[in-house]
């Protein structure tokens, strides 16, 4: 599948638009996220926001799985990609929430350029530009500039906390989950209409998260879930609607405008996009390594797309 820019090479503005929405939406997610913290475990969160939100889609494009559907000659290929971008990245991220905060998870998320050019490189032998590979530099250094809190010292005796590991284990598995989608050879019944598309990563995923919340429950029995809690009530209806199928509706159509690697530079909008929401929800006061940090990602973003 060919990635579709301008003659001029500049990212076409309904890329710019969709691929900024998905951040913002991811936003809010990780703020919601920690708010929930609390009330439900984060696998099953995990869970009952992709169960819910195949049950609202599937109204939408239910013959995308019936039995006739040309999608199960690819079964294999969509557990795979169900399993990376539903099964594991939002889990892997509601678990780092248990541990750190909204800003300092999607800061570390930051660092997707570099996961995505590494995976490109090995798996699909994408090449590696200077402007890529130095926008690269400047979201890494915003990474490392938060985690070190801008201290030198700090970064000498640097230990990663459980949460940034995990969310470091979601980046991962989600530059994997945009290669997926950009090269395939699905048919074009299924490749070309993003709902089918994500349809079938929703089947796939819930499969995949009954999978993980059963052992969350396994070897945790004693956990609970607050669901007569308004807070909890409200806060699944947002990632229902919001993270899970608009985020992801417009992630993939952008994906398929300006390709993985672009495309991974546009995350690092998420973290600005958390303190906002960060300070006027959960009360977390930006600190003034955070600015700096979100310079550096800017910057790595507009130097990537420079040709």
């Amino acid at each position: 599948m060919s990635v579709s820019t301008t003659p001029a090479g500049r990212i076409p503005l309904t890329a710019i638009f969709l691929l900024t929405l998905a951040p913002m939406m991811w936003a809010g997610n990780a703020v919601v996220g920690r708010l929930l913290a609390d009330l439900i475990p984060p696998v099953t969160l995990n869970l009952v926001r992709w169960s819910l939100a195949l049950l609202v889609f599937l109204p939408f494009s239910w013959r995308t799985i019936a039995p006739d559907s040309p999608l199960w000659a690819h079964w294999k290929r969509y557990a795979i990609v169900g399993l990376l971008g539903i099964g594991c990245y939002n889990m892997f991220q509601y678990m780092a929430l248990h541990t750190s905060t909204p800003v300092n998870v999607t800061l570390v998320a930051a660092s997707m350029p570099l996961w995505m050019m590494l995976i490109g490189r090995l798996a699909y032998k994408a090449p590696v530009t200077l402007p890529k590979l130095a926008g690269a530099g400047l979201s890494l250094a915003g990474v490392l500039f938060v985690l070190s809190r801008g201290s030198l010292a700090n970064l000498l005796q640097l230990q990663l906390v459980v949460g940034d590991l995990y969310m470091l284990a979601a980046t991962a598995c989600w530059s994997m989950y945009s290669w997926m989608l950009l090269y395939t050879r699905e048919p074009i019944e299924i490749r070309s209409d993003w709902k089918s598309m994500l349809m079938a990563q929703l089947f796939f995923g819930v499969l995949w998260s009954i999978f993980f919340t059963g052992l969350e429950w396994a070897v945790m029995p004693d956990l609970h879930v607050d669901w007569n809690n308004p807070t909890l009530i409200g806060g699944l209806a947002f990632v229902v609607l919001g993270p899970a199928l608009l985020a992801y509706a417009c992630w993939g159509i952008g994906i398929q405008h300006v390709g993985p690697t672009i495309g991974g530079f546009f995350t690092n909008l998420t973290p600005l996009f958390a303190a906002v929401l960060s300070v006027l929800l959960l009360g977390d006061m930006p600190a003034w390594y955070h600015g700096v940090a979100f310079l550096l990602i800017v910057g790595g973003i507009v130097v990537s797309s420079r040709r």
